[in-house]
């Protein structure tokens, strides 16, 4: 029974892969010299900490201040491709009303981003999610989480809404972040096809349920609540 959900950010509720993408194809110049390349882009950046995809690009470990320096030149990069792309700039199809059905039946809900705190704020403010979430019980990545596919931000957001990881539903895009979920022992996992084709995560371990959309999902996860007229 699913008492809880819990969602990713970036390519899930807020499909802006295709952004970091770009972002991280610029910025990787930079870092090395070359662009990253698709391979890399799946398996090495997306559901990663910042500090781990720069330690990756340059091959070395490098000091905490340098890290966070060229951490906030990608994401300022970043936000303004947001500001410049306003018509892409809104929640997934289906989001809305969703975190409004679970608003209105008061199932518990929260964010386990590896954004980092510049983006989170900025997506509270664009997105006014206050109304939706406990801004207290988001999870993001502050320098002290692991990043995916480590399961350590699901085991907290888990602990966050006071449940036990079996007894929540994932929202995930990327193969590192459903591969955390499913060490963390979420109950179920669902995987959003927002940049990727379905046929993308087949067969991958943990996965329940792989989905276009948020359109309709509380009937599929919650058959058996309705809302009162």
């Amino acid at each position: 029974m699913i008492k809880g959900v819990i969602f990713d950010f970036n390519g899930t509720l807020f499909w802006d892969s295709h952004l970091h993408y770009d972002a991280w194809i610029d910025f990787s110049k930079k870092l090395r010299g070359k662009s990253f390349s698709d391979y890399e882009m799946k398996k090495y950046m997306f559901g990663r900490t910042n500090a781990d995809i720069i330690e990756y690009a340059v091959g070395k470990k490098l000091p905490a201040e340098e890290i966070e320096q060229l951490a906030k030149e990608k994401e300022s990069y970043y936000r303004d491709m947001c500001r410049r792309s306003p018509e892409l700039f809104h929640l997934a199809p289906g989001a809305v009303e969703f975190l409004n059905f679970l608003k209105e039946n008061n199932i518990p809900r929260t964010i386990a981003t590896m954004s980092e705190k510049d983006n989170v704020d900025f997506y509270i403010e664009g997105f006014n999610l206050s109304q939706w979430f406990d801004l207290d019980k988001i999870v993001y990545s502050d320098g002290t989480i692991p990043g995916k596919p480590n399961p350590d931000i699901f085991l907290i957001a888990a602990d966050k809404l006071n449940l036990h990881p079996q007894d929540c539903v994932v929202f995930e895009d990327a193969l590192s972040g459903i591969e955390a979920a499913y060490r963390a022992g979420i109950g179920k996992i669902i995987a959003v096809t927002s940049m990727e084709d379905k046929t993308y995560y087949e067969g991958i371990q943990g996965v329940d349920y792989i989905i276009p959309n948020f359109v309709n999902i509380d009937n599929l996860l919650f058959p058996n609540v309705t809302i009162e007229a």
